[in-house]
């Protein structure tokens, strides 16, 4: 009765109406170019030149090459309706809003960010090469690199949940929280209930989840609901009926901020999947980081940076900075250098595609990954076989379970290319690998929300931690052999024998991966 209740919602409810309003969208665009068609002696013509000049467009853009080619074949083979698509997606103003009010946000925020000259001129002294990708970090998203900063280390959504609640209940200002993936459960029902508590104790609450939500996962109301707890709350792009690039770009950042001296990361949402609660695909093996210190300023102010993309009145950014009566235990270590930054799909920098690619091409003697999906452009594949191919130890962990089945094909379509260069691929055998880990050389690692994905790299809000020579990076590759140990490795064999229409159809998915 519960399931029957909650497929009525669904069919009757706004996810149903959204998709029946696009499809009526796209079907009102299928009749005019059926009625076109009548014409198409008169005016094919017109469009052959019309879509010459679109290549010639397209080609000469500043973007990824694997997009050129993406749209460039539907221009090629169906100049009408391809040539009309990709205008209509080129034109569209809502993103240009959001990337100008966000980069006036990041501009009001610099006083906050400044760089430390101490930590910098320490991180130059002790790596050239680091000194020089912070500056890139630095220059690109006015991120700057911290030392006097504690980082620990989850390897299961389990035991970052329980921190999370303690962390919550010590809060006495302000809780800031921003997540891709908000589901009602036992996970986010406990949060939800120290929220409404800490609220009434006089504590600003902060709530943040991304738009696509509300197709499935939440009522469309549910901001509301959570304002007259007392909540300030809000969607991301919360989702339109109508044909728009805007849709496209979610925010898949997972941040949650207490009183400007403590932040969480990750790739754990508010589901009950990611504390093994409930099980969907096996084994939910997920990440996160706890951060205390001088960095957590950063991730303050990149969630203050969203969360006034569509505010109006200006902000008070100074009064959300850590207080200076407050004090970390001595205990902690603070040791070496943590450079928390975020990367928008609006701005033409592809940071955390350009983070990982310089940890692959500076890694002396290993290189160790964890991703959900593994669908790469050309660079990173030339990056991860040129790594492998000069003695650099590079595994990969996927998982063997995948929540997405395009998504593996995709994944599958580049392990032979891989292996035979020398990278080894495993298979994570109890289920789903949802973490999003680099680490490197003992020296080096990225704990974050980005995985190795067109969405990720070039189309989502992320957020990730880079973090060098602080004690925590044992932890995280003791959690990948660890992880590893429990993993199958994937060998040219049985690469071979996969079946030949599953190969057929990830050579086919990867032609349009960068459009999906």
């Amino acid at each position: 009765m519960k399931k029957a209740r909650k497929l009525l919602r669904i069919i009757f409810g706004r996810t149903a109406f959204v998709v029946m309003s696009l499809l009526l969208q796209i079907s009102i665009l299928l009749a005019g170019f059926r009625f076109l068609s009548h014409y198409m002696v008169y005016i094919y013509g017109g469009f052959t030149l019309l879509s010459a000049f679109v290549i010639l467009y397209v080609v000469n853009k500043d973007e990824n090459p694997s997009f050129k080619l993406a749209w460039i074949i539907p221009i090629t083979v169906i100049p009408v309706f391809g040539t009309l698509l990709y205008l209509f997606l080129e034109l569209q103003w809502e993103g240009k809003i959001i990337n100008r009010r966000l980069r006036e946000n990041i501009s009001d925020t610099q006083p906050y960010l400044k760089q430390n000259p101490r930590y910098m001129e320490q991180l130059a002294k002790t790596s050239r090469s680091n000194a020089n990708l912070a500056a890139y970090i630095e220059n690109s998203g006015s991120y700057p690199v911290y030392g006097s900063t504690n980082v620990k280390y989850y390897p299961v959504g389990e035991e970052m949940f329980e921190d999370m609640k303690k962390e919550l209940e010590k809060a006495k200002r302000f809780i800031f929280m921003e997540y891709f993936i908000v589901e009602r459960g036992e996970m986010w029902d406990s949060i939800l209930e120290i929220l409404e508590r800490k609220v009434t104790e006089g504590v600003e609450v902060r709530f943040m989840y991304d738009g696509m939500c509300c197709l499935v996962l939440l009522p469309y109301s549910y901001p509301k609901e959570l304002r007259s707890k007392g909540l300030k709350a809000k969607m991301f792009a919360p989702i339109r009926p109508a044909l728009s690039t805007y849709q496209n770009n979610r925010d898949h950042r997972k941040i949650l901020v207490i009183d400007g001296h403590t932040a969480f990361t990750g790739g754990i949402n508010l589901a009950d999947e990611y504390i093994n609660r409930k099980v969907r695909f096996g084994h939910w093996k997920d990440t996160g980081i706890m951060v205390k210190g001088d960095a957590v300023t950063s991730f303050t102010m990149m969630f203050l940076q969203m969360w006034n993309i569509t505010e109006k009145e200006p902000e008070d950014y100074g009064r959300y900075l850590r207080d200076p009566e407050f004090f970390y235990p001595p205990e902690l270590s603070m040791e070496g250098f943590v450079i928390p930054y975020g990367d928008s799909p609006l701005d033409q920098e592809t940071v955390g595609e350009l983070v990982y690619l310089d940890i692959i091409n500076t890694a002396r003697n290993y290189v160790h990954i964890m991703t959900p999906y593994l669908i790469l452009n050309y660079e990173l594949v030339q990056a991860l076989q040129f790594a492998a191919k000069r003695g650099v130890e590079t595994i990969i962990i996927m998982p063997h379970i995948p929540d997405k089945e395009y998504a593996f094909l995709l994944a599958k379509a580049h392990y032979e290319e891989l292996i035979r260069a020398g990278v080894q691929i495993y298979e994570y055998t109890p289920g789903f690998v949802h973490a999003k880990v680099f680490t490197s050389d003992d020296e080096k690692a990225v704990v974050g929300t980005i995985n190795m994905d067109y969405r990720s790299l070039y189309l989502h809000f992320e957020c990730a931690a880079y973090i060098y020579r602080n004690e925590v990076i044992k932890d995280v590759e003791r959690d990948f052999k660890e992880t590893l140990a429990k993993s199958q490795v994937i060998t040219l064999e049985e690469c071979r024998h996969y079946p030949w229409y599953k190969k057929f159809a990830g050579r086919v998915l990867r032609l349009f991966a960068p459009l999906m």
